[in-house]
């Protein structure tokens, strides 16, 4: 199984669009989550550091500048949705990702906190 380490950059990031009231609150995660050629498309345009802060984990022992580095997505390239912070705090909670769990659900309390959802 791999193991993962929380990207920094990708919470600094979170909260920064959180703050700025970039999320969307109810959307279907599975519909609404980048498949491969959203990923592309936006690869394309934009860094690998870009890309990565998107993603809340870090794969270990990952190659950098793949997409094999980045899991746990926070959202469609262009908000954070709340269903992909808490499709983060489940996914990392099954496979024991304590850490990553922990900042995808301070994440997700902070997104609650700023849409007034307290």
């Amino acid at each position: 199984m791999a193991s993962y380490s929380v990207n920094d950059a990708a919470v600094h990031y979170a909260e920064r669009l959180i703050r700025a009231r970039q999320y969307v609150l109810s959307s279907e995660w599975g519909e609404a989550q980048p498949d491969a050629a959203a990923e592309n498309a936006y690869l394309e345009k934009h860094s690998w550091d870009d890309y990565g802060a998107w993603h809340l984990g870090l794969t270990k022992g990952a190659t950098d500048e793949t997409k094999a580095r980045y899991a746990f997505v926070l959202g469609d390239f262009r908000r954070i949705h709340r269903s992909a912070l808490i499709a983060c705090v489940y996914r990392a909670a099954e496979w024991r990702h304590k850490k990553v769990e922990l900042a995808a659900h301070r994440l997700l309390q902070l997104l609650d906190e700023v849409a007034g959802m307290e």
